[in-house]
């Protein structure tokens, strides 16, 4: 299957879910995921209509998506990955929403970058629901005052938050929780759900789904 045909897919699968969930499908963003994947294979997707990418690394996103974007107007760029406090600067001037903010070094070199650049990317917080070592994002028990931090002392609008389900574990509970904590922070905001799992993810209220190999094929 081509990546046109299963962007298409990938849209129909999104709109059953939205209809399963009793809501509008004009609420869930669909997030391509292009990381590792050439300009040459991205642009097809971008001529098939879509305009939101995500990616992981900065370093990768500032080799390609310039170009991407100068010749394609109108793209959406998220940051999907860890981001390194360093990054900050280079992340604010290239990323229009950066899904993984997660301490309090990174929020002040966000705040800080924000401030000089005048360029606001909408933030999530990234919840590390699985509390697995290995990876990035505020435990669940530590998420209201990391939230109430972000705002208080570092001056950070946070929209909405995300999650990476453990992946030998159901990832229900961890949508459930994840959007228990954004409720009750009032955040309507909800990344969660990649390829195997995002329509489950809308079931819970999601409105981005991060999606890469169901549209771009392995890496």
């Amino acid at each position: 299957m081509t990546a046109t045909a299963a962007l298409v897919s990938v849209r129909a699968q999104i709109a059953r879910a939205c209809k399963d969930a009793n809501r509008n499908s004009a609420e869930v963003t669909l997030v391509a995921v292009s990381k590792t994947f050439v300009a040459e294979a991205i642009e097809p997707v971008i001529e098939a209509g879509q305009r939101v990418f995500g990616e992981n690394r900065v370093q990768e996103a500032k080799g390609k998506w310039p170009a991407l974007m100068q010749k394609h107007p109108g793209i959406e760029l998220h940051l999907i990955g860890p981001l390194q406090s360093n990054k900050a600067k280079e992340a604010v001037a290239l990323f229009d929403a950066i899904h993984s903010v997660d301490r309090d070094s990174l929020c002040e070199a966000l705040a800080k970058e924000i401030a000089a650049q005048k360029r606001a990317p909408l933030l999530f917080a990234q919840i590390n629901t699985g509390a697995e070592p290995q990876k990035a994002g505020v435990l669940p028990e530590a998420a209201d005052a990391f939230l109430k931090k972000c705002a208080d002392v570092h001056g950070l609008k946070i929209s909405g938050l995300m999650c990476i389900p453990p992946a030998e574990e159901a990832p229900g509970p961890h949508f459930a929780l994840t959007a228990k904590i954004a409720r009750r922070n009032g955040l309507k905001l909800l990344s969660m759900g990649m390829s195997a799992d995002f329509a489950d993810a809308i079931l819970l209220g999601a409105t981005h789904v991060r999606v890469g190999s169901a549209i771009f094929g392995g890496r």
